[in-house]
């Protein structure tokens, strides 16, 4: 049985809060928190992965109390892992929820200098890059699967904000939120060498070790923090600026949802950013 409403308004987002500056909300949420169940429970808000829309509408609700905004002004874009960079603005704001989903379809990253308006990216172990340019006011959100990583997303959001606003790269202010780490990302011998040919250097991102899945065999494992801090320095960004979260979700898939733990029907770490009324 579905908890009732008045179950569902006594959860409380369980959040994990960046510090970006006084302007600006960043966070990725934690499993708790909400009313979903099964391999969902607690707090999922992404409609793309097979949870109960009762209970994803009802986490949203949550949310955007617990943020006071409208749920009109929680933008959420649904990610195919590729490098489409999106620019929220007033008049995408003006649309309809379908226009709207039809405009965020096939999008991984997205952009705002709108202010009261929460944009985000879903993860679960893919790598969530949040990003502020505290001299235009203009927040950022990336999705960076090993896919994204690969086609360098994070360059191409911080080129976005360029054209768009004039922003700086060494003005950014950078998180890199939970994910996978190099320790639990295992791949198979083509994920490493389409990031051979993409020219990363794996001296620097990459070992091979015993397997997780079969002791009797040695697999790559790959960093995608490292790989995404390097853009984000090679662009400009300072390394001073650039804060890492280090927290594993496959290790900790008791606090932050892993596909790799969970099945890619279950939940998904919302990692969002909102510059302040």
């Amino acid at each position: 049985m579905s908890r009732s409403d008045q179950e569902f308004m006594a959860e409380t987002p369980d959040l994990l809060h960046y510090d970006l500056g006084d302007e600006v909300v960043a966070f990725s949420s934690r499993r708790n928190g909400g009313v979903s169940e099964g391999n969902y429970a607690a707090f999922n808000v992404n409609g793309y992965c097979g949870d109960n829309t009762l209970h994803v509408s009802a986490n949203r609700k949550l949310l955007c109390d617990y943020l006071h905004i409208e749920p009109s002004c929680l933008v959420l874009p649904h990610q195919t892992h590729g490098t489409r960079v999106k620019l929220i603005d007033e008049a995408i704001m003006g649309l309809s929820s379908l226009q709207r989903a039809a405009i965020l379809e096939g999008v991984d990253a997205l952009i705002t200098a709108e202010h009261g308006i929460c944009i985000g990216v879903s993860t679960a172990d893919c790598i969530p890059v949040l990003l502020y340019d505290p001299v235009h006011k203009v927040v950022a959100a990336v999705h960076a699967g090993w896919r994204g990583t690969v086609g360098r997303i994070v360059v191409e959001t911080l080129s976005e904000m360029y054209r768009a606003f004039q922003t700086s790269a060494s003005d950014v202010r950078a998180i890199i939120g939970p994910g996978i780490s190099g320790e639990s990302f295992e791949v198979g011998n083509e994920v490493y060498e389409t990031f051979v040919s993409a020219g990363f250097p794996m001296d620097r991102l990459a070992v091979r070790r015993t397997s997780i899945r079969n002791m009797a065999e040695q697999s790559w494992y790959i960093d995608l923090w490292e790989a995404n801090r390097m853009q984000l320095e090679s662009r400009g960004v300072l390394s001073e600026n650039i804060h890492l979260s280090g927290i594993c979700t496959y290790q900790h898939s008791d606090e932050f949802f892993s596909a790799r733990r969970l099945g890619i029907h279950s939940g998904r770490i919302f990692n969002g950013i909102m510059l302040k009324k």
